[in-house]
């Protein structure tokens, strides 16, 4: 008999036999190759939210992607770095990114382990192929906000 007693993605614990004796680890197990679903099937399929048009000169933090927003739809990694003005600070727990469909759906918590002060990195995740529009925010310690909208293609 063949027991799985515990998971995680560092060690197995397998108990095996009638006593449940534990068995020796069975080695580790690799995540470097897992990918986190950013955006699924059917969010990508709701219908798109109507283009905002803002315009204007803002005190606010920059918002700075940094690479293209031309991405593998499987696996991908984006990176926006946030740049404060005015001797403000960036406030790391107003980041915010959402998908632009109708309704408006917020993926921030999904991303929020790659919230790092001033930066925002997404590593391995995954989008279904197509156009899909994110809009990201951001605030400093003046309480000033930003925003932009970046405009993914995922092949």
């Amino acid at each position: 008999m063949l027991n799985i007693v515990s998971f995680n993605a560092q060690k197995i614990l397998i108990r095996v036999g009638m006593l449940g004796l534990p068995l020796a680890l069975a080695g580790t197990i690799s995540t470097a190759n897992a990918q986190t679903v950013l955006i699924n099937e059917a969010e990508a399929a709701r219908p798109n939210a109507p283009e905002l048009s803002t315009r204007g000169i803002s005190r606010g933090p920059g918002i700075k992607l940094i690479g293209s927003s031309e991405v593998i739809a499987k696996s991908f990694n984006l990176k926006f770095e946030f740049e404060p003005r005015g001797g403000a600070r960036i406030d790391a727990k107003s980041i915010r990114l959402e998908y632009l469909k109708q309704p408006l759906i917020d993926l921030t918590d999904r991303v929020k382990g790659g919230i790092h002060d001033q930066v925002l990195e997404l590593e391995r995740f995954s989008v279904p192929a197509g156009a899909h529009a994110l809009r990201i925010r951001v605030s400093d310690s003046e309480g000033r906000e930003a925003t932009q909208v970046v405009n993914l293609q995922a092949k």
